[in-house]
């Protein structure tokens, strides 16, 4: 987690219109959620200035807002005080909440006003334009998103006999490899975070159990399949990591601290998000590998991270502003110079195909594997009513980490608690 976070108040943007457009000026409230490692304020901050400096009638205010929930937490409540930013980068998973708020607008006019505005968006992966639309329009653009992978020490891999170049594949290799790499009281052989993010990596067993490709949720997002047999053993597997092969420590993992356990070595394997590729790049003294997460029935992951919204209610000109600064950050060259900056995967075809890209892959080809898992993405976890029905999920990983509840237990109880939650829905 970045150590800097800026309290900032945010100012209306009705406020801001007032002020600022009389004299043919725009001043652009940004919420921006810190949630990785790296100091990605100070290339947030950098890339604002640099916008100003090619628009001087714009200005871009970033607002750090913590993380993801916080996030949420306070687009929420600016929707409620009638002062509400301008753009928010917010979990792509958060658009039906944020359109039952009524807090976001469509953005297909905008996109049928450019020129090329459909072969813009038609340039973003697939995978990652599942959170982004419903009932046929466009919420949202893909920004920092990502998938969970695995980073694993190449040089513990050699100590402990295991080919450096051979990742697990599957969750019996997992476990095979997680008993020859721990070391009691020194290293664990694998760290799966169940904090923050608890559901996040949980999904991502479960996907990778289906049998018939059914994802946790439907894609309308008005229902949850939590209890179901093959993500009870998805569970049951995450616990025995610890509780049975004694691979991984007891109870709740930190979401925000594991990625230090993996760089200081304390732990050989680990599933994070690839948006904590370059910070692991950065800090670790070791040569690590990142692999596609293993699989069981099938290979699968998530996608994840946040995307860009435009709020409703702002006036055109502020839309307007808005919409050319998201197309201005999300150009291929700026996405691929994003990517590199922080670990994040780039959304679009297009930024893969750049110059800088290119020699960037070829130097460090991890930087990859993410981009390349996108063939077995599937939409992360969004519903109706989203923040009860992820807290089940995330109250039912927990307690099933900490032995609070048997893993069937606690899908049953969150398969309760999903279906109240989204009763008003059905």
């Amino acid at each position: 987690m970045v150590g800097l976070m800026m309290t900032v108040g945010a100012c209306g943007s009705a406020q801001s219109a007032t002020s600022s457009e009389s004299d043919g000026k725009v001043e652009l409230t940004w919420y921006y959620p810190v949630n990785v490692g790296g100091e990605i304020t100070k290339t947030i901050e950098s890339l604002a200035s640099e916008y100003t400096k090619e628009h001087p009638n714009v200005t871009i205010k970033p607002v750090y807002t913590g993380d993801y929930d916080e996030t949420r937490t306070k687009v929420q409540a600016a929707v409620k005080s009638g002062k509400l930013p301008d753009i928010v980068v917010s979990l792509s998973s958060e658009l039906y909440i944020y359109r039952d708020m009524d807090a976001i607008q469509p953005l297909d006019d905008l996109i049928k006003s450019d020129s090329d505005g459909q072969k813009y968006v038609d340039d973003f992966y697939p995978a990652f334009m599942k959170n982004s639309q419903a009932d046929g329009k466009t919420w949202s653009i893909p920004f920092q998103r990502s998938t969970v992978v695995l980073y694993y020490n190449k040089e513990l891999f050699s100590k402990a006999g295991l080919d450096p170049d051979k990742p697990p594949t599957s969750w019996d290799e997992l476990r095979e490899y997680a008993k020859k790499l721990t070391v009691s009281g020194e290293q664990w052989g694998v760290e799966l975070p169940s904090t923050v993010s608890t559901y996040w990596i949980y999904q991502a067993l479960a996907l990778q159990n289906s049998s018939d490709g059914k994802n946790i949720m439907s894609n309308d997002g008005k229902k949850a399949y939590f209890n179901t047999e093959s993500n009870v053993e998805a569970l049951k597997f995450m616990t025995e990591l610890s509780e049975k092969d004694k691979v991984m420590p007891t109870g709740t993992i930190d979401w925000k601290t594991s990625p230090n356990d993996f760089i200081n070595g304390k732990t050989a394997m680990l599933y994070q998000t690839t948006g904590n590729l370059t910070n692991i790049k950065k800090n670790a003294k070791f040569d690590f590998g990142v692999a596609f997460l293993p699989g069981n029935k099938q290979y699968a992951t998530p996608t994840g991270g946040g995307n860009f919204y435009i709020m409703k209610g702002i006036s055109d000109s502020h839309k307007k502003a808005a919409w050319n600064f998201i197309r201005w950050m999300t150009t291929a060259e700026r996405a691929a110079e994003w990517s590199i900056d922080t670990g994040y995967v780039a959304p679009s075809k297009g930024a893969y195909d750049t110059t800088v890209m290119k020699k960037y892959l070829k130097s460090f080809p991890q930087a990859g594997v993410a981009r390349d898992q996108l063939k077995y993405a599937k939409k992360e976890l969004s519903t109706h009513n989203n923040g009860k029905v992820m807290q089940a999920l995330n109250d039912a990983v927990q307690a099933a980490v900490t032995g609070d509840k048997t893993p069937a237990q606690a899908l049953k109880d969150a398969q309760t608690q999903a279906d109240e939650a989204l009763a008003a829905y059905q």
